[in-house]
Order: C-alpha cells, then sequence, then structure tokens
C-alpha cells in the first residue's frame, strides 16, 4: 500500500489534471466551435461558400494539428512564459492544450454539422430564415448528438495531451507518472497513474455515450 504522502500527491494529480481538461475544454469550445461552424458554412457545400475564409481556416487547422503535442508545448514556452508567468504547471500548460485543442475541435464540429441533410437546410432556407437562424436553429439542433460525441473524443484527445505535457513539468497525473514511473523506476505508482487515466477517459466517454442516447431518443419521440 502506499503511505499517506503518495496518496496525496496522487489526489493532487488527479484535480490538477481535471483542472487541465475542463478547463482547456471549455476554453477550446469557445474557440473552436465557431470556427468549425465558419468552417462548415464557407465550404464549397456550405450554405454562404467563401473559399478565401474557408481556405485560411483550413491551412491554420491543418498547421496546428500536424504538430505533435510535446512540440506544440515546447514551441509556445515563450508564449506560455508572456501570458502566464511560467511555462511549468497546470495553468501553464493550459495554454498550450487550448491552441491545440481548438482546430481539433474545430474539424469535428465542421464534420458534425456537415452530417446534418441538406434538405432540412434547403427548407428553412425557403421560408426565408437567415443565416444566423439556420445555425442556431438547424445546425446546431439537427447536429447535437454528433456534437456531444465529438466532444467526449475531444475530451479524451486532452486528457492524453496533459499526460504528454508531463514531459515538461506540465503537472498532474502525467508529471506523476514521469517522475516516478520513467526517472525513477517506480512502475507500481506508474501503473496507478495510468489506471486512472483510463478510468477517466471511461467515465467522459460513458457520460457522453448516456447524453448522445437520451437526445436521438428525444428526437424521435
Amino acid at each position: 500500500m502506499f503511505d499517506q504522502g503518495i496518496m496525496d500527491m496522487l489526489k493532487t494529480g488527479l484535480f490538477q489534471t481535471l483542472y487541465m481538461v475542463i478547463v482547456s475544454t471549455g476554453v477550446g469550445y469557445l474557440l473552436g466551435l465557431p470556427m468549425g461552424i465558419v468552417l462548415a458554412i464557407t465550404d464549397k457545400d456550405g450554405i454562404k461558400p467563401n473559399v478565401i475564409i474557408y481556405k485560411i481556416l483550413d491551412v491554420i487547422s491543418n498547421i496546428v494539428r500536424s504538430v505533435p503535442f510535446i512540440i506544440t508545448v515546447v514551441l509556445l514556452i515563450p508564449f506560455t512564459r508572456f501570458l502566464v508567468g511560467k511555462s511549468y504547471g497546470p495553468s501553464a500548460t493550459i495554454v498550450p492544450l487550448v491552441i491545440a485543442a481548438t482546430p481539433f475541435i474545430g474539424r469535428m464540429v465542421e464534420s458534425s454539422l456537415k452530417e446534418v441533410d441538406h434538405g432540412v437546410i434547403e427548407a428553412a432556407q425557403s421560408m426565408g430564415a437567415s443565416t444566423w437562424t439556420i445555425i442556431r436553429k438547424v445546425l446546431l439542433v439537427e447536429a447535437r448528438t454528433p456534437l456531444i460525441v465529438g466532444a467526449t473524443i475531444a475530451i479524451g484527445t486532452i486528457l492524453g495531451y496533459t499526460a504528454m505535457a508531463g514531459f515538461v513539468g506540465g503537472g498532474g497525473l502525467g508529471d506523476i507518472a514521469i517522475r516516478y514511473g520513467y526517472y525513477r523506476y517506480e512502475t507500481d505508482i506508474m501503473i496507478v497513474t495510468v489506471v486512472i487515466l483510463v478510468v477517466l477517459i471511461q467515465l467522459f466517454q460513458g457520460l457522453g455515450m448516456f447524453l448522445s442516447k437520451r437526445l436521438d431518443k428525444r428526437s424521435t419521440k
């Protein structure tokens, strides 16, 4: 059994991980949701095609997503230090997490909105609905189930990113796993942190699937 010091450390790591995931996912969606909406509506088959805007967002998204997260963390150290005052710890890790998560979320939102039946969109257009009305009352409503599934995937991905951030002192369970499992060869602590991370992913995924199924049932009533 672990002593009280190890238990307290794991508890702190758990709270730090949840803090990073919740905050970065929330901010990531504040930025990624409008990005995904703009990508969906400005696409050549969207309701407001615009090649220039789509290409700009497309290139930005592809560039950010093509860089491995651990390299993103290192590249953003000066920017993170400027914003937060330091480049290590949970709060500092949120900066690269948000930047990495935003285009990922944007692409998932775009994909979800493109699944909406064009017949529904055309019906709304024929009734004179504005672009904003179609986005708010048609696209986001019709795509709510895939959007929730996408949010579940995003949380799991961000949770994985927090573990990688442990290599540069990002804090949380990933930091504990690396410091004790990798540098000190204390495999038992590393295994416990991995188990906790897996349980967290399963909990988030289970909650997301539950919510998506409930929304599906309501939509069929």
